[in-house]
């Protein structure tokens, strides 16, 4: 009896270390814009180019942030949201009234800040994995022929004595 082999990879769990972060604190400040000029500059001429790329690199929807939009500029949840989840994400240390308090007064500021966070975390990252290990398995076999089928196979036609 013949039985296809599948092949399953099983790769142990990488193991993620950052170099040159200070614990619990974000890579640079709010109004730090001299650090990444691109960031920046993104930010002050297409500011919605800028969030939905940040929204998207931190694995959110890329037009989250377009339903800022339906507030009209007054209030930014959106906003105040990311930066509240990337805080809990990295662990850095702050507060909801905090961000509460950045959103308010400078809303591309922050979606700036958290552009250079993310940036500074994928640049940083260091990723360690082990060898992998290879593991053959039999599948079932469940009505399978032994031998090879004719696919061109036609079957004898029935006789009709035409009664």
């Amino acid at each position: 009896m013949m039985m296809a082999q599948s092949t399953v990879s099983v790769q142990p769990a990488m193991v993620l270390t950052s170099d040159n972060f200070k614990v619990n604190q974000w890579s640079s400040g709010m109004c730090d814009c001299c650090e990444d000029m691109g960031i920046c500059c993104c930010g002050l001429f297409c500011t919605y180019c800028l969030m939905c790329k940040t929204s998207e690199d931190f694995g959110e929807c890329l037009c989250l942030p377009l339903l800022e939009i339906c507030f009209g500029g007054m209030l930014h949840p959106i906003t105040f949201a990311m930066r509240s989840s990337m805080r809990e994400r990295y662990h850095i240390q702050g507060s909801i009234q905090n961000d509460c308090c950045a959103v308010t007064c400078c809303p591309v500021c922050v979606w700036c800040q958290m552009a250079r966070e993310i940036k500074a975390r994928r640049h940083n990252l260091v990723v360690i994995n082990s060898t992998v290990h290879t593991v053959h398995q039999q599948p079932q076999a469940f009505n399978q022929p032994t031998q090879a089928v004719n696919m061109g196979y036609q079957p004898p036609q029935a006789i009709n004595p035409g009664y």
